[in-house]
């Protein structure tokens, strides 16, 4: 086994996660086994409970596991899917060794972070590197180096290399700004962070450093100098348009060359199988505007996933997608921010904040057509405003929001009524949903069965499912048991379908989400009928 390991210094958020994935790509492509393990080194036990402001999207795998967003990175770039023993928190460690101090299983010794969690951090590691047949484990350790937080899991990570001398590659992340009237590329903050890192007890065998523009060869025979790092293994991760862009530039600079001499592997060529998908990207054959209507938009990583599945629409299609995002509050004041869009998006969320804005939004796209995608709350949104403005209950609303609503068409399920813990107690994970014949949602999947993820509480209550479906409304999906509604349509509209489950968490670069493919066409086609529409008026 061998092990590929990312750390970052200067400041977080330097794109650590794009390139550990961007490695995955590299590796995997050259014919390699790999699979990639986030260490997040805050205290919560997963992402679950984590504030979207504080923290982006939480994104869920198969197995129900709510994970740091960079999980979504390694599964979109290696095109597999992941579990949640490939994400390492702290709260995950310290709980297993406090659980096994309880049992006394560490026979009366005193319990430290040397060697108890140490040892913990790199049996969960070796954990993941023997849980199927590999080459490479790729770990990206989270935070900066010099951070208090991350300090067990870097010891961690100079014992691992210790002890797999030969195996254990590290290449460390840093920022090159830019400085002064001239720009110049300022090296000096990249050498204080691999000093802090040799500090520790680490070397990095490779530098990957963050910057505006490539990297001349001055700084890096600068930073080469200064952080004994072969001046070949100093690589370029300059700002670029698009994040798909990055693969092919580090491998331009002879990544995957050097990670396989250090590590003393051997296998095929590089096959790049994102060319024409990335082309698509960077010349795009048309544009659509999608609003996306939810109340995290001023910070957009709430929303990650989304973004990624409407960069796979484009590199499918050539279909490039413009958002402009609207926070649903400001829509039950003003409903102008619509105007204009060929399409709706409505993204999952928690709360009553911002309901009464989205359910606006929906009635406009319903009455007017304009395409329309409700994701989780997107599609108890959809059943909300149906039932209100159609089946005429005008007090319709979820018990979410209004525990004394005369008509719940939206209540919690009956599993969650004796629920306490925040964490982990949602319906979770990959779920089988039922598709109806002669449906559009049949259309789109062409498969009688799927499986998608989940992660909610509340849900169509069943008790309103016939007088719904009376007033017009298709539930087109069910799931294993037929009681539980999944996928919602209009019996009158191609362009109109809501999903329970969210459909962007398994949306892959070469296999876009049909759900937001299918958006984005139907928004091209209205795009389309409104040009058609004007041109009848001027003339």
């Amino acid at each position: 086994m061998r092990y590929v390991i990312i750390t970052g210094g200067v400041l977080s958020g330097i794109g650590k996660g794009t390139i550990a994935s961007s490695i995955c790509y590299l590796l995997k492509n050259s014919g390699l086994k790999v699979t990639a393990l986030k260490i997040d080194p805050y205290l919560n036990y997963d992402a679950g409970t984590m504030n979207p402001y504080q923290h982006g999207e939480v994104f869920v795998l198969d197995d129900g596991s709510e994970v740091d967003l960079d999980l979504g990175n390694y599964e979109r770039y290696l095109d597999k899917s992941l579990t949640g023993d490939n994400n390492l928190t702290t709260g995950k460690i310290y709980k297993e060794v406090i659980e096994r101090e309880r049992r006394g299983e560490y026979l009366g010794n005193t319990v430290q972070i040397i060697p108890h969690i140490t040892n913990e951090i790199k049996r969960r590691i070796k954990k993941v590197a023997a849980s199927d047949d590999l080459d490479v484990v790729v770990i990206e350790v989270g935070g900066t180096v010099g951070d208090i937080e991350s300090m067990p899991f870097l010891e961690a990570v100079r014992q691992l290399r210790r002890e797999e001398f030969g195996k254990v590659l590290v290449g460390h992340v840093t920022l090159i700004p830019s400085v002064g009237s001239n720009e110049e590329l300022k090296t000096k903050p990249t050498q204080h962070s691999v000093k802090t890192l040799r500090e520790i007890g680490i070397q990095p065998d490779i530098i990957l450093g963050r910057s505006p523009r490539k990297l001349d060869a001055e700084s890096r025979r600068r930073i080469a100098l200064f952080t004994d790092v072969p001046e070949e293994s100093v690589i370029s991760v300059h700002d670029v348009s698009n994040v798909y862009l990055i693969p092919e530039i580090m491998e331009k600079q002879g990544v995957v060359r050097i990670i396989k001499k250090s590590l003393g592997i051997e296998s095929g060529p590089f096959t790049d199988i994102w060319g024409e998908y990335r082309k698509n990207i960077m010349n795009p054959r048309a544009e659509v505007t999608i609003a996306v209507v939810g109340k995290y938009t001023e910070l957009h990583d709430a929303y990650f996933s989304h973004k990624e599945a409407f960069t796979h629409v484009a590199g499918e299609t050539g279909i490039n997608t413009k958002l402009r995002w609207i926070d649903s509050d400001s829509l039950s004041v003003d409903p102008s921010p619509l105007e204009g869009v060929q399409g709706i998006l409505i993204p999952g969320g928690f709360g009553y904040r911002g309901v009464e804005g989205k359910i606006i939004a929906t009635k406009k796209s319903r009455e007017e057509k304009i395409p329309f995608l409700g994701i989780c709350l997107g599609f108890q949104i959809s059943v909300i405003e149906y039932a209100r403005n159609v089946l005429g209950l005008k007090k319709a609303n979820s018990s979410e929001f209004d525990s004394s609503t005369p008509d719940p068409v939206i209540d919690i399920l009956p599993e969650q009524k004796a629920v306490k813990d925040l964490g982990g107690t949602m319906r979770l994970g990959s779920k089988r949903v039922r598709i109806f014949d002669n449906t559009l949602a049949m259309g789109l999947y062409k498969s009688p069965e799927i499986f998608e993820r989940h992660r909610h509480r509340y849900e169509v209550n069943p008790l309103y499912k016939d007088r719904l479906e009376k007033a017009g409304m298709v539930f087109s999906g069910v799931d294993n048991e037929g009681t539980r509604m999944e996928i919602a349509e209009l019996p009158d509209r191609d362009n109109f379908i809501a999903s329970q489950y969210h459909s962007e968490f398994k949306s892959r670069p070469l296999n876009p989400s049909k759900l937001h493919l299918h958006l984005v066409k139907k928004a091209l086609e209205y795009k389309e009928m409104q040009k058609e529409a004007l041109l009848k008026t001027e003339r």
